[in-house]
Parts: structure tokens; sequence; C-alpha cells
């Protein structure tokens, strides 16, 4: 028998074998197609093997979307807010610095790929709640990984420490993978309650030592809080004047009219 043959014999085999159900009822292939993600490598791992007698696996084109798809996975940004973009972010009638900070974040992500070893290689996003400042960094994170392929890690700030005192056994895992990933994504950090800022002792220190690890090795960071540079100062200095050397050319402060600038507070503006 020749090598074409056996191909032949082969691949009938495996055509066969495709279109059987798992208890061995034949199926059609409308339906054998619709169990695979992608239809044209059959999730071969993102391969598709060529024609004989070239056969040579060669890359499919669901290779980088399966990579976005692992990566967004790993990232721990949420299912809502995956949905976050610069197109649904609504800029119509609002403040200036509002758009500003759109701007910002905008030409951040445009800019990244050449700025991302420099030391003002990050962008922090501060002040007034409400104004849209974690929609705007979720859309440059969501980019970032599904248009560049860059790993993003999402940290929002009180609940990630409410989980992490929740099981130490996973603190050093969770802060070597802030120190460690391509970009980290700080969200509201130190929030205040009652109008104080959430800096316990021990909160300052396991951020300190992940943002002066990044600050250290060049590491992007992106910061969203309601504190302006000054406050963060006032938590910390050493850690206050990182977070501002790192992120100074990309770094909007908001603040105004909480009527103006928090969008859930819309319709009041008049009242």
């Amino acid at each position: 028998m020749t090598s074409q043959n056996i191909a032949e014999v082969l691949e009938k085999l495996r055509q066969k074998t495709m279109n059987q159900s798992p208890a061995g009822e034949s199926v059609g292939s409308d339906q054998t197609e619709k169990a695979y993600e992608c239809s044209k490598c059959q999730d071969r791992l993102g391969y598709i093997k060529g024609e004989w007698p070239n056969e040579v696996w060669v890359r499919c084109t669901c290779v980088e979307w399966r990579h976005a798809k692992r990566l967004m996975k790993s990232s721990d940004i949420t299912e809502e807010f995956k949905k976050l973009s610069f197109q649904n972010f609504n800029t119509d009638g609002k403040a200036q610095v509002i758009k500003d900070a759109y701007a910002c974040a905008l030409a951040y992500y445009q800019d990244f790929e050449s700025i991302r070893k420099d030391r003002q290689n990050s962008i922090a996003l501060l002040g007034q709640p409400g104004a849209g400042k974690t929609h705007l960094l979720t859309a440059v994170a969501n980019n970032l990984i599904n248009e560049l392929h860059v790993p993003v890690l999402y940290f929002p700030f009180v609940e990630g420490f409410n989980d992490l005192k929740d099981d130490f056994d996973k603190l050093e895992e969770k802060l070597e993978r802030m120190k460690k990933v391509d970009v980290l994504f700080i969200d509201d950090l130190f929030k205040p309650a009652k109008g104080k800022p959430r800096a316990t002792e021990w909160n300052v220190e396991q951020m300190y030592a992940v943002i002066n690890h990044r600050y250290l090795n060049h590491m992007p960071i992106m910061i969203s809080s309601e504190l302006t540079v000054d406050e963060l100062c006032n938590i910390d200095e050493a850690l206050g004047t990182r977070i501002y050397q790192m992120c100074q050319d990309f770094l909007v402060v908001i603040k105004g009219d909480r009527k103006v600038l928090n969008h859930r507070l819309e319709g009041l503006a008049n009242v």
C-alpha cells in the first residue's frame, strides 16, 4: 500500500470517528462543526494540518484570540467589566476634566508599546468618585489584553485585601502575581470609608512592597483612587512619590462640583 493510500485510509478513519457520537450513533456534519470553538483547526491547539503530501502544521488564525481569552481569564476582570470600552464611555456634555481623563486613558493605550519600559510608563486617574475612572482604566486593560495581548491583573483594593485577610495561605502567591504581572491595575487605592482613607499599616506595607518592586523594575501600574497625589503622600510619602513618578506623564486629578462630575448624580446639577 502506498503512503498516499495509507493517508487516505487514516483520514477516512478519522472522519468516521468524528461523525460518531459517544453512544456510537452517527451525527451530522453541522452538529460536529458546532462542537468546535474554531471550525478551521477543529480545536487542534490553534494549528491546521496541510494537505498531503505537504503535511505541515501551520498556525490557525484563532491562535491570537485563544491567547487573549486565556489572558482575560487570568486577569480577574469581572464579566461585567469586560464590557467596558472607550466606545461606550460617554463624553457628550461632560466637564472638560472628564474629557481630559478620556483623552489621557486613550493616549496611554496608544503609546503603551513605546513607553512600557520607561520610568514614566504608568497611568493614574484620581479624585472624584463616580467620574468614570474605573471605566476608563478597565477599557485600557481590556484593549491591552485583547489587542496587544499584554497580561493585566485587576486588583480591587478593598475586596482584594478582604480576600487576602480571609486566606493568608494565598497571600504570598497573590502578592507575587501582583509584582510579576506585565501590568497591574489597582482599583480604588485606599478607598475612603466614613471620610478616612482605608490605609492600615498592613495595607500600606503590602502596597509598598508591590509598587516598589514594580518601580525598581520599570513595570507599569494603572491606579484609580479618590485621593490626590498629596493625599497619597500623606499616607506614605515613599509610596505616593513612587506612584507620582511612574504616572506623571499620564495623570489626571478630577476635582470640582460633584453634581457635575459624578455620573451617579446626573440630574441633580440643576436642582
